[in-house]
C-alpha cells in the first residue's frame, strides 16, 4: 500500500455510497397491470390471459411481444410475473450462442417461472430448434459426446412461461412464431397517455411539475414513454439548477431548446438528416450512404435511429431511388417546397451524383 491510499479511499467510499438516477429509474416501471398507462388493448388481453391461467393454476402460454424499442416490453414482462407471483429470469437473445446456453436456463426455472428473452429475434439458431421442445413439451434433448457415440439425453422441464420482446417480428421464424400463444403488439403512445406518465414518474421522483409542464414534456416524447422520463430528469436538472425547481411550460421549453429537442421531439441528428436532405440535395432522392456521409455518422446509426421517427412524422419518404423530403419536411425547417403534384423535389429520370443503394 503507497502513502497517497489513505489519500483517496475516503473519496472513493464516498463517490460509491452516492445514490444514482438508475435506482430511480427502477421504481418508476409499474409493477401490476392495474398500474400500467396506455396499451390498453394489449393489458385487457394480458388480463384475460393471466386470470385464466391463475384460475386454471397452470402456466399461461408463451407470451411474444413486439414493437419499437422503448414502449414497455420489459415492464410487461415483470408484471406478467408478479401478477404471477413467481420468479422472473431474464436473459437476450444474443447472449444466447449455444444450445447449452439455452439449456443451462431452461432446466434451472422453477414451476410456473417466467423467462423473459429480450430481443429474442437474435437467438442463435441452434438455441433457437432447442427452444421448439422446450416451449411445447416442457423438454429439452441434451447432446452428450460427439460423434457417432453422441447421446441424447432428455431432460424434462417445470412448465414455464416464456415472454419474448422483439423490436424487429419479422426477423423470428415461421416455427418460432408460431409455438408463441398469445401476441401482443405495443404501439406507440398518444399524448394524453404521456402525460399522465411524465405525471406518475414526477411524482415517484419527487419532482414539482405543472400540467402544462407535463404536456410540453409529453408532446416532445415521440410516443415513447423512456423517452418522456428520460427528457423528465434533464428538465428537472434544469429546473433546480437554474430555476426554483418547478418544472413550468416555459422552464420545459428553455430546457428542452438547451438539449436540442424541437416542439415535435426532433434532435440534433434528426434535424441534421432533414437538413442535409433538403439543403444540401435539394430534397432527393439521395442514396443512405451520401446521406449518412453528409451528417458524419455511419449508415446504421441514420437508417435505424433517425429515419423510422422522420418517416413516422411524414417529414421523409423511402423509395426504391433513395431518400426525399416531402412538403412537411420542408415546411418543418421553414423552407418553401418545390412545386410538384407529389408533395416532394421532384426526381431526375438518371441520377449519376449518387450511386449508393437507397
Amino acid at each position: 500500500m503507497s502513502e497517497f491510499d489513505d489519500l483517496y479511499e475516503p473519496d472513493l467510499v464516498s463517490a460509491q455510497a452516492l445514490p444514482t438516477d438508475g435506482g430511480a429509474e427502477a421504481g418508476v416501471r409499474p409493477a401490476k397491470l392495474d398500474e400500467l398507462i396506455g396499451q390498453n388493448r394489449v393489458r385487457e388481453q394480458l388480463e384475460l390471459l393471466l386470470s385464466g391461467a391463475k384460475a386454471r393454476q397452470t402456466a399461461p402460454d408463451h407470451i411474444l411481444l413486439s414493437g419499437p424499442p422503448g414502449l414497455g416490453k420489459t415492464t410487461l414482462a415483470m408484471i406478467v410475473a408478479a401478477e404471477l407471483g413467481v420468479a422472473l429470469r431474464q436473459t437476450s437473445g444474443p447472449a444466447i450462442e449455444r444450445s447449452g446456453d439455452l439449456a443451462a436456463v431452461l432446466t434451472s426455472l422453477g414451476p410456473s417461472e417466467v423467462l423473459f428473452i429480450d430481443e429474442i429475434h437474435r437467438m442463435a439458431r441452434p438455441a433457437e430448434e432447442l427452444l421448439y421442445t422446450a416451449m411445447e413439451d416442457y423438454r429439452v434433448d441434451v447432446m452428450v459426446g460427439k460423434g457417432p457415440g453422441a447421446t441424447a439425453i432428455p431432460l424434462d422441464l417445470e412448465p414455464f412461461t416464456l415472454v419474448g420482446a422483439t423490436t424487429r417480428s419479422g426477423l423470428l421464424t415461421g416455427p418460432l412464431r408460431d409455438r408463441f400463444g398469445f401476441v401482443g403488439q405495443l404501439d406507440f403512445y398518444d399524448r394524453v397517455d404521456l402525460e399522465a406518465i411524465v405525471g406518475r414518474t414526477a411524482t415517484i421522483l419527487q419532482v414539482d411539475i405543472t400540467d402544462e409542464g407535463a404536456a410540453e414534456i409529453a408532446g416532445r416524447s415521440r410516443g415513447t414513454p423512456r423517452i418522456a422520463n428520460r427528457l423528465l430528469r434533464r428538465v428537472r436538472d434544469f429546473a433546480q439548477v437554474r430555476a426554483d425547481g418547478v418544472i413550468t411550460r416555459p422552464i420545459a421549453r428553455e430546457a428542452l431548446a438547451l438539449y436540442d429537442v424541437d416542439e415535435i421531439g426532433l434532435d440534433r441528428l434528426d434535424r441534421a438528416v432533414l437538413t442535409a436532405l433538403v439543403d444540401l440535395f435539394s430534397g432527393g432522392p439521395v442514396g443512405l450512404n451520401t446521406l449518412a456521409v453528409a451528417v458524419g455518422e455511419q449508415p446504421d446509426t441514420v437508417e435505424e435511429v433517425c429515419e423510422p421517427f422522420l418517416v413516422r412524422a411524414g417529414m421523409l419518404a423511402r423509395t426504391p431511388r433513395g431518400r426525399v423530403a416531402t412538403v412537411h419536411g420542408w415546411r418543418h425547417l421553414g423552407r418553401t417546397p418545390p412545386v410538384s403534384g407529389a408533395g416532394v423535389a421532384p426526381a431526375p429520370l438518371f441520377d449519376e451524383a449518387d450511386h449508393s443503394p437507397p
